[in-house]
């Protein structure tokens, strides 16, 4: 039976980071499926087309890695997909302690799906999404925070 992971959040945009926690899952499931979420909460900097290209870019030639968009409850992806394990990554413990939280009310929702906190690797904990966002509003370089070889869209 094949084991299969999600991997949701909304990768605006997709780091090396977030390169290294897929990678690392991958070492765990056979198949792990990057659900790219629409935060409610958030306005995204990339679009979702952009969001998902970005993705692709990083996880090329990468067996066993799916990308999808999502816009409902995490668990109910996991339910539609048949998926019984969420993947999430932390830098800190401040991470740590909101995606305990998460877990917690996943499992209170959905006793059978199992979320897997794996902490990033040292030399990627200094990278957040929102710095490389702001670096890119001010048209620095963000090119060591990114997965090799993806060009990102033209900031406006």
């Amino acid at each position: 039976m094949k084991r299969t992971a999600l991997f949701p959040g909304s990768f605006d945009p997709f780091t090396a980071g977030h390169l290294n926690i897929l990678t690392r899952a991958l070492t765990m499931f056979d198949e792990v499926v990057v659900a790219v979420g629409i935060n409610q909460d958030k306005r995204g900097f990339f679009s979702m087309d952009q969001r998902m290209d970005i993705i692709r870019q990083a996880t090329q030639g990468m067996p066993g890695v799916k990308v999808i968009k999502y816009e409902n409850l995490t668990i109910d992806t996991c339910r539609e997909l048949g998926i019984r394990h969420i993947v999430r990554g932390v830098r800190n413990m401040l991470d740590f302690e909101t995606e305990r939280s998460i877990a917690d009310m996943n499992r209170r929702i959905a006793p059978d799906v199992e979320t897997i906190i794996i902490p990033t690797a040292q030399e990627f904990a200094h990278i957040s999404s929102s710095a490389v966002r702001d670096i890119l509003k001010h048209k620095g370089d963000t090119s060591q925070f990114l997965p090799e070889g993806v060009r990102l869209p033209e900031v406006r």
